[in-house]
């Protein structure tokens, strides 16, 4: 068995500040905001996967269908001999890149949860011996040194995870990711569509309310990191579609006038009456607007699939 490579770049105690900074940043502005990538302690990790199954949910389940049916064309254009992951969490959607890639020497997941990875990791290299494992412990938005791996690479970005960032940060983001590329290089990128309203707000409100739980987790975990006495009984679950950004945005409304207290930062928050805290945004694409991005960022649009329905796309972009 090829051994498994570890590396971190993050400070052990780096989720801990950052939590902090967040929070002190995000609730003594106007209007309040948390990022979404506090929803994802293992409890919201387990309520995401519920997610993913539900029938309004649909960007996970259209993405797997371009990956499975395309696995073989992406695998050909790229030509990739080292698949680098951001935010690979549990690995399980690049199987099918895995699987098509006859020529890969390399796997690099890159994620902020050393126990994700290393759980990847294993049952990777249980399935695929041969495959040479380099995981990452690192922030993929804040700067990225890569391993020396055989070329070509192929970075990926799934899920649609790009639409959390706002234009500015996706800007930065998209350069990057393009400092990273070597000539040969490729990035694949999965981008959620611009649809119906109806089909957007129902994918983050769905009738058997767990992704209002997902919400709320943000607060249980500020309460349990943070000493915080945020109750979620407190907020009412909130998906709206902003149809001049286009995007969707999560927020967390307040029933009543409270105040929310938060020793370990010295804190006090006031809010009022439907006051709201925007805990996630989810920016939606047209082809055009993704190619545009990528040329500000260096890179060209080559190749681009989307499932069935139109709904979701995955797309092959080169450095310039």
């Amino acid at each position: 068995m090829s051994p498994i490579q570890l590396t971190r770049t993050l400070p052990a105690d780096a989720t801990d500040a950052a939590l902090r900074a967040d929070v002190l940043h995000g609730l003594t502005r106007h209007p309040k905001t948390l990022p979404p990538k506090w929803f994802y302690d293992a409890r919201g990790s387990e309520l995401f996967e519920e997610i993913t199954r539900l029938p309004e949910y649909y960007p996970t389940r259209a993405e797997r269908e371009i990956l499975v049916a395309r696995a073989s064309e992406i695998a050909a254009a790229s030509g990739a001999q080292t698949l680098v992951e951001l935010g690979s969490g549990s690995s399980e959607k690049t199987r099918h890149l895995l699987d098509a890639l006859p020529a890969l020497h390399s796997y690099v997941p890159v994620d902020v949860s050393e126990s994700a990875l290393r759980g990847a990791a294993e049952t990777l290299l249980a399935e695929r011996p041969d495959l040479s494992i380099h995981a990452l412990i690192a922030d993929f938005t804040g700067g990225l040194t890569l391993p020396d791996t055989p070329g070509p690479r192929l970075v990926a970005f799934l899920g649609g995870t790009i639409g959390n960032l706002l234009p500015d940060e996706r800007a930065v983001f998209l350069k990057s990711v393009r400092s990273l590329l070597s000539p040969g290089d490729a990035l694949l990128l999965g981008t959620d569509l611009v649809k119906d309203e109806e089909t957007l707000v129902a994918a983050y409100d769905d009738a058997a309310g767990v992704t209002a739980a997902f919400n709320k987790n943000v607060l249980t975990v500020v309460d349990r990191e943070l000493g915080a006495d945020f109750d979620p009984a407190d907020f009412d679950h909130v998906a709206l579609w902003d149809p001049k950004q286009e995007w969707i945005e999560m927020r967390l409304r307040a029933r009543r006038a409270l105040t929310v207290k938060i020793p370990e930062l010295d804190l006090v928050v006031p809010f009022t009456a439907g006051e709201e805290l925007r805990t996630e945004i989810s920016a939606k694409f047209h082809k055009e607007g993704i190619r545009s991005e990528l040329a500000s960022a260096g890179l060209t649009l080559t190749q681009w699939w989307t499932d069935s329905a139109d709904r979701f796309a995955v797309s092959l972009a080169t450095a310039v």
